[in-house]
Protein backbone atom coordinates (compact mmCIF):
# COMPACT_ATOMS: atom_id res chain seq x y z
CA UNK A 1 0.00 0.00 0.00
CA UNK A 2 2.54 2.56 0.92
CA UNK A 3 4.36 1.48 -2.04
CA UNK A 4 1.36 2.64 -4.28
CA UNK A 5 0.74 5.81 -2.29
CA UNK A 6 4.65 6.49 -3.29
CA UNK A 7 4.05 5.76 -6.37
CA UNK A 8 1.16 7.74 -6.67
CA UNK A 9 2.51 10.67 -5.32
CA UNK A 10 5.70 10.71 -7.92
CA UNK A 11 2.89 10.37 -10.68
CA UNK A 12 1.01 13.98 -8.93
CA UNK A 13 4.19 15.81 -9.02
CA UNK A 14 5.25 14.77 -12.46
CA UNK A 15 2.25 15.48 -13.89
CA UNK A 16 2.03 19.39 -11.60
CA UNK A 17 5.38 19.52 -13.29
CA UNK A 18 4.89 18.79 -16.73
CA UNK A 19 1.50 21.05 -16.52
CA UNK A 20 3.73 24.23 -14.52
CA UNK A 21 6.01 24.14 -17.92
CA UNK A 22 3.04 25.25 -19.72
CA UNK A 23 0.73 27.44 -17.11
CA UNK A 24 3.96 29.46 -16.12
CA UNK A 25 5.45 31.04 -19.18
CA UNK A 26 1.44 31.79 -20.20
CA UNK A 27 1.29 33.13 -16.94
CA UNK A 28 4.39 35.67 -17.54
CA UNK A 29 2.72 36.54 -20.94
CA UNK A 30 -0.61 37.15 -19.44
CA UNK A 31 0.94 39.62 -16.64
CA UNK A 32 3.67 41.08 -18.27
CA UNK A 33 0.87 42.38 -20.77
CA UNK A 34 -0.48 44.71 -18.32
CA UNK A 35 2.70 46.33 -17.40
CA UNK A 36 4.49 48.85 -18.29
CA UNK A 37 7.21 49.40 -20.94
CA UNK A 38 10.19 49.09 -18.39
CA UNK A 39 8.44 46.44 -16.24
CA UNK A 40 7.66 44.13 -18.84
CA UNK A 41 11.18 43.98 -20.08
CA UNK A 42 12.86 42.80 -16.64
CA UNK A 43 9.67 39.60 -17.67
CA UNK A 44 9.60 38.38 -13.47
CA UNK A 45 6.41 37.07 -12.73
CA UNK A 46 5.52 39.59 -10.14
CA UNK A 47 1.69 41.42 -10.28
CA UNK A 48 2.04 44.44 -12.48
CA UNK A 49 2.39 47.77 -9.92
CA UNK A 50 0.06 49.50 -12.29
CA UNK A 51 -2.47 47.76 -15.06
CA UNK A 52 -2.06 49.33 -18.30
CA UNK A 53 -5.20 47.68 -19.84
CA UNK A 54 -4.74 50.79 -22.51
CA UNK A 55 -1.40 48.16 -24.00
CA UNK A 56 -4.24 46.38 -25.99
CA UNK A 57 -6.24 49.16 -27.20
CA UNK A 58 -2.64 50.39 -28.46
CA UNK A 59 -1.75 46.50 -30.04
CA UNK A 60 -5.03 46.89 -31.95
CA UNK A 61 -4.39 50.44 -33.17
CA UNK A 62 -0.46 50.05 -34.14
CA UNK A 63 -0.08 46.45 -35.13
CA UNK A 64 -3.48 47.15 -37.24
CA UNK A 65 -4.90 43.59 -35.63
CA UNK A 66 -8.26 44.14 -36.99
CA UNK A 67 -6.51 43.07 -41.20
CA UNK A 68 -4.53 40.83 -39.06
CA UNK A 69 -7.59 38.80 -37.39
CA UNK A 70 -9.30 38.71 -40.68
CA UNK A 71 -6.42 37.37 -42.95
CA UNK A 72 -6.13 34.89 -39.89
CA UNK A 73 -9.52 33.97 -40.09
CA UNK A 74 -9.61 33.69 -44.36
CA UNK A 75 -6.26 31.77 -44.74
CA UNK A 76 -7.52 29.10 -41.31
CA UNK A 77 -11.47 28.60 -42.95
CA UNK A 78 -10.36 28.36 -46.38
CA UNK A 79 -6.92 26.12 -46.16
CA UNK A 80 -8.73 23.87 -43.47
CA UNK A 81 -12.34 23.09 -44.96
CA UNK A 82 -10.37 22.95 -48.21
CA UNK A 83 -8.28 20.48 -46.87
CA UNK A 84 -10.49 18.94 -44.90
CA UNK A 85 -12.84 18.02 -47.55
CA UNK A 86 -10.62 17.09 -50.21
CA UNK A 87 -8.63 14.89 -47.92
CA UNK A 88 -11.99 13.20 -47.04
CA UNK A 89 -12.20 12.49 -50.72
CA UNK A 90 -8.97 10.84 -51.14
CA UNK A 91 -8.93 9.02 -48.14
CA UNK A 92 -12.27 7.48 -48.74
CA UNK A 93 -10.77 6.46 -52.63
CA UNK A 94 -7.55 5.14 -51.17
CA UNK A 95 -9.09 2.84 -49.24
CA UNK A 96 -12.26 1.64 -51.01
CA UNK A 97 -9.91 1.17 -54.06
CA UNK A 98 -6.49 -0.62 -52.83
CA UNK A 99 -4.59 -0.60 -56.15
CA UNK A 100 -0.89 -0.81 -56.26
CA UNK A 101 -0.95 3.17 -57.24
CA UNK A 102 -3.30 4.06 -54.36
CA UNK A 103 -1.42 2.00 -52.29
CA UNK A 104 1.80 4.09 -53.13
CA UNK A 105 0.19 7.17 -53.25
CA UNK A 106 -0.89 6.40 -49.79
CA UNK A 107 2.37 5.86 -48.36
CA UNK A 108 3.90 8.46 -50.48
CA UNK A 109 1.24 11.19 -48.68
CA UNK A 110 2.34 9.79 -45.38
CA UNK A 111 6.43 10.95 -45.81
CA UNK A 112 4.88 14.41 -45.32
CA UNK A 113 4.83 13.79 -41.90
CA UNK A 114 8.06 13.31 -41.41
CA UNK A 115 9.75 16.03 -44.11
CA UNK A 116 10.09 19.14 -43.08
CA UNK A 117 9.00 21.86 -45.46
CA UNK A 118 11.87 23.35 -47.67
CA UNK A 119 10.65 26.94 -48.22
CA UNK A 120 13.62 28.31 -50.66
CA UNK A 121 12.36 25.32 -53.22
CA UNK A 122 8.23 26.54 -52.10
CA UNK A 123 8.91 30.47 -52.95
CA UNK A 124 10.38 29.10 -56.23
CA UNK A 125 7.27 27.03 -57.16
CA UNK A 126 5.19 30.00 -56.07
CA UNK A 127 7.15 32.61 -58.18
CA UNK A 128 6.84 30.19 -61.58
CA UNK A 129 3.12 29.70 -60.46
CA UNK A 130 2.71 33.67 -59.42
CA UNK A 131 1.41 32.74 -56.28
CA UNK A 132 3.93 34.58 -54.06
CA UNK A 133 2.83 37.35 -52.20
CA UNK A 134 -0.46 36.35 -52.61
CA UNK A 135 -3.39 35.07 -50.83
CA UNK A 136 -4.27 32.37 -52.76
CA UNK A 137 -0.48 31.38 -52.97
CA UNK A 138 -0.75 31.31 -48.83
CA UNK A 139 -3.42 29.13 -48.63
CA UNK A 140 -2.14 26.75 -51.12
CA UNK A 141 0.67 26.20 -49.04
CA UNK A 142 -1.40 25.93 -45.22
CA UNK A 143 -4.36 23.22 -47.37
CA UNK A 144 -0.90 20.94 -48.94
CA UNK A 145 0.96 21.09 -45.09
CA UNK A 146 -2.49 19.21 -43.78
CA UNK A 147 -3.03 16.82 -46.23
CA UNK A 148 -0.98 13.99 -44.53
CA UNK A 149 -2.29 14.12 -41.06
CA UNK A 150 -5.33 14.52 -42.40
CA UNK A 151 -5.32 11.46 -45.11
CA UNK A 152 -3.81 9.21 -42.63
CA UNK A 153 -6.86 10.24 -39.55
CA UNK A 154 -9.13 10.06 -41.76
CA UNK A 155 -8.57 6.68 -43.93
CA UNK A 156 -7.98 5.12 -40.32
CA UNK A 157 -11.47 5.76 -39.52
CA UNK A 158 -12.88 4.89 -43.33
CA UNK A 159 -11.42 1.49 -42.52
CA UNK A 160 -14.35 0.93 -39.62
CA UNK A 161 -17.14 1.91 -42.03
CA UNK A 162 -18.96 -1.34 -43.65
CA UNK A 163 -18.20 -1.68 -47.31
CA UNK A 164 -21.90 -3.45 -47.71
CA UNK A 165 -23.09 0.84 -47.39
CA UNK A 166 -21.29 1.44 -50.48
CA UNK A 167 -22.88 -1.57 -52.14
CA UNK A 168 -26.19 -0.73 -50.96
CA UNK A 169 -26.27 2.91 -51.93
CA UNK A 170 -24.74 1.90 -55.41
CA UNK A 171 -27.80 -0.67 -55.90
CA UNK A 172 -29.71 2.12 -55.20
CA UNK A 173 -28.66 3.89 -57.60
CA UNK A 174 -25.99 6.50 -55.92
CA UNK A 175 -23.12 7.60 -57.57
CA UNK A 176 -19.67 8.07 -56.47
CA UNK A 177 -20.39 11.84 -55.72
CA UNK A 178 -23.78 11.11 -53.80
CA UNK A 179 -22.37 7.90 -52.10
CA UNK A 180 -19.71 10.05 -50.63
CA UNK A 181 -21.42 13.16 -49.69
CA UNK A 182 -24.47 11.22 -48.68
CA UNK A 183 -23.46 8.33 -46.80
CA UNK A 184 -19.91 8.46 -46.23
CA UNK A 185 -19.15 11.79 -45.49
CA UNK A 186 -21.96 11.76 -42.28
CA UNK A 187 -20.38 9.03 -40.75
CA UNK A 188 -17.33 10.86 -41.02
CA UNK A 189 -18.48 14.14 -38.91
CA UNK A 190 -16.56 13.10 -35.68
CA UNK A 191 -13.03 12.56 -37.60
CA UNK A 192 -13.45 15.43 -39.67
CA UNK A 193 -14.10 17.71 -37.18
CA UNK A 194 -11.30 16.84 -35.00
CA UNK A 195 -9.13 17.02 -38.31
CA UNK A 196 -10.80 20.98 -38.58
CA UNK A 197 -10.20 22.14 -35.58
CA UNK A 198 -6.77 20.51 -34.94
CA UNK A 199 -5.60 22.24 -38.37
CA UNK A 200 -7.17 25.11 -37.75
CA UNK A 201 -5.44 26.09 -34.26
CA UNK A 202 -2.40 24.73 -36.57
CA UNK A 203 -2.81 27.91 -39.53
CA UNK A 204 -3.76 30.20 -36.82
CA UNK A 205 -0.90 29.77 -34.82
CA UNK A 206 1.59 29.41 -37.95
CA UNK A 207 4.45 32.38 -37.89
CA UNK A 208 7.02 30.57 -40.36
CA UNK A 209 5.40 29.88 -43.44
CA UNK A 210 3.25 33.70 -43.57
CA UNK A 211 6.98 35.02 -42.52
CA UNK A 212 8.46 33.56 -45.98
CA UNK A 213 5.63 33.92 -48.54
CA UNK A 214 4.76 37.16 -47.84
CA UNK A 215 6.25 40.71 -48.14
CA UNK A 216 3.09 43.10 -47.77
CA UNK A 217 1.47 44.14 -44.74
CA UNK A 218 -1.40 43.72 -46.39
CA UNK A 219 -1.26 40.28 -46.09
CA UNK A 220 0.05 39.55 -42.33
CA UNK A 221 -1.91 37.31 -40.43
CA UNK A 222 -1.97 38.19 -36.18
CA UNK A 223 0.58 36.56 -35.62
CA UNK A 224 3.27 38.39 -37.61
CA UNK A 225 1.80 41.77 -35.86
CA UNK A 226 4.48 41.14 -33.16
CA UNK A 227 7.21 43.03 -35.79
CA UNK A 228 5.35 46.07 -35.38
CA UNK A 229 7.06 46.21 -31.89
CA UNK A 230 10.07 44.48 -32.05
CA UNK A 231 13.10 45.39 -34.06
CA UNK A 232 16.86 46.59 -34.11
CA UNK A 233 16.11 49.62 -32.39
CA UNK A 234 12.38 49.01 -30.04
CA UNK A 235 11.34 46.37 -28.08
CA UNK A 236 8.07 46.81 -27.00
CA UNK A 237 7.70 43.43 -24.56
CA UNK A 238 4.52 44.75 -23.11
CA UNK A 239 3.03 45.21 -26.96
CA UNK A 240 4.44 41.97 -27.64
CA UNK A 241 2.83 40.20 -24.76
CA UNK A 242 -0.58 41.70 -25.27
CA UNK A 243 -0.15 40.90 -28.93
CA UNK A 244 0.41 36.95 -28.40
CA UNK A 245 -2.16 37.32 -25.34
CA UNK A 246 -5.19 38.48 -28.08
CA UNK A 247 -3.35 36.06 -30.70
CA UNK A 248 -3.97 33.10 -28.52
CA UNK A 249 -7.86 34.08 -27.46
CA UNK A 250 -9.29 32.48 -30.46
CA UNK A 251 -7.64 29.64 -30.58
CA UNK A 252 -8.40 28.82 -26.82
CA UNK A 253 -12.01 29.34 -27.43
CA UNK A 254 -12.30 26.82 -30.44
CA UNK A 255 -10.54 24.57 -28.76
CA UNK A 256 -12.91 24.80 -25.53
CA UNK A 257 -15.58 24.73 -28.31
CA UNK A 258 -14.50 21.15 -29.99
CA UNK A 259 -12.32 19.64 -27.01
CA UNK A 260 -15.24 17.22 -27.26
CA UNK A 261 -15.13 15.85 -30.84
CA UNK A 262 -11.09 15.89 -30.28
CA UNK A 263 -10.98 13.38 -28.01
CA UNK A 264 -13.98 11.77 -29.46
CA UNK A 265 -12.75 11.66 -33.09
CA UNK A 266 -8.74 10.80 -32.08
CA UNK A 267 -9.87 7.75 -30.42
CA UNK A 268 -12.64 6.77 -33.50
CA UNK A 269 -9.57 7.60 -35.77
CA UNK A 270 -7.15 5.21 -34.63
CA UNK A 271 -5.20 2.55 -36.56
CA UNK A 272 -7.30 -0.18 -37.25
CA UNK A 273 -5.62 -2.28 -39.87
Amino acid sequence: MTKKRIQSVIKHIVCILLCMTVIVPFYMVLINSFKSKADAARMNLSLPKEWLFSNYTEVIEKGNLVQGFMNSLLYALVATALGVVLCSMAAFVMCRKRTKLNVFLYYFVLCGLFFPVNYVTLVRVLSTLHLNDTRPGIILVFTSAMIPFCVFTIRNFITSVPVELDEAAVIDGAGPVSLFFRIIMPLLKPTMVTCFILQFMGVWSDFLTPLYLSSKSKLFPMTMAVYQFFGKNKNYWNYIFADIVLTCIPVIIVYMIGQKYIVGGMTSGAVKE
